[in-house]
């Protein structure tokens, strides 16, 4: 009556606030995800989802359907992870969360060739304003996450060690006079990120005379980290943006660094792995590469400038 399709389908619906949430993570039109649904309660003769306004609600039987499908799915999957295994083969489907932009620029790349060498290895990368939102359907192999990391007893391990910046386009540091104290924020148009889970406005910072937490009120915000990147670039204000990001801007001199002699909380590159799917070797074939790939931190490699000039107001970086 229903496949191992329409069970990682209702999965993953059964784990989003809203049938608008399902359908960006399966990639699909809202729609699509309403018929589908439709058409498996059709099947079943059975309501699994409540209709109405608000956040997606579970029926009894639903939440029973979702249960069962995280189970049974996961027996699917160790069965032929166990077969694929007693070959030693990297097979299967990997499925990675991670978020949009390193996602695009450094997650995607490896499980491309990753899949080139290993025939029947089937890849899938869902990104997201925050891969912790996957946490809880287990239809994941390996969360890529960027920042800290609240108490879990997810395994993780940590695969490149990442700063994260404050800094402002040369014109509008050469408009404004720079901060030198966290406390200077206050008069400086800022911008900040707004993903789930994170207070965006709460920046706290370490320096030679103790530590500085202080509220931004922002100035421009958005829950795309590239966006507001290309706002810091276009001379909106200052925001604080991870190295992997802008090493390239610093280092061609379209960002400066601001307050230098602050330092903002580091925001590690993590892998969390899936404790059912740890033996499966495509996973630990992932991990490996894309450890290997980040061991010399790429973007450290870049030659970021001396950006003491930001202090002075004296414009771009040679």
């Amino acid at each position: 009556m229903l496949g191992a399709r329409d069970l990682r389908f209702f999965g993953i619906l059964a784990g989003q606030p809203s049938l608008a949430a399902a359908a960006r993570a399966l990639d699909v039109t809202p729609p699509a995800v309403s018929q589908r649904l439709a058409q498996i309660e059709a099947r079943l003769g059975l309501r699994l989802v409540e209709r109405g306004v608000g956040p997606l609600c579970l029926t009894e039987e639903g939440e029973l359907l979702a249960r069962r499908a995280v189970r049974i799915l996961g027996d699917l999957d160790n069965l032929i992870e166990d077969l694929a295994t007693r070959r030693s083969s990297v097979s299967g489907l990997l499925r990675v969360v991670a978020s949009f932009g390193f996602g695009r620029l450094y997650v995607a790349p490896i499980m491309a060739s990753l899949s080139n060498r290993h025939e029947g290895l089937e890849i899938d990368l869902r990104l997201t304003e925050d891969p912790r939102s996957a946490l809880p359907t287990e239809s994941w192999d390996v969360l890529i996450h960027v920042g800290r990391l609240p108490d879990t007893a997810v395994i993780q391990r940590k695969l490149a060690a990442n700063r994260r910046i404050l800094c402002a386009a040369p014109d509008y540091v050469s408009r404004h006079s720079p901060p030198l104290h966290p406390s200077d924020l206050s008069g400086h148009a800022c911008g900040v990120i707004r993903e789930d889970q994170v207070d965006a406005t709460r920046w706290s910072f370490a320096g030679s005379d103790g530590e500085e937490t202080v509220r931004i009120r922002p100035s421009f915000s958005s829950n795309d980290g590239e966006v507001v990147r290309a706002w810091a670039l276009a001379g909106l204000g200052i925001v604080e943006r991870s190295e992997w990001s802008i090493a390239r801007d610093l280092a061609k001199g379209r960002l400066v660094e601001v307050m230098p002699d602050w330092r903002l909380d580091d925001a590690d590159v993590v892998a969390l792995l899936n404790p059912h799917r740890l033996r499966a070797a495509r996973v630990q074939s992932f991990i490996e590469a894309l450890a290997a790939s980040l061991a010399k931190e790429p973007w450290r490699m870049v030659h970021v400038p001396s950006n003491r000039s930001a202090e002075s107001g004296s414009g771009p970086v040679s």
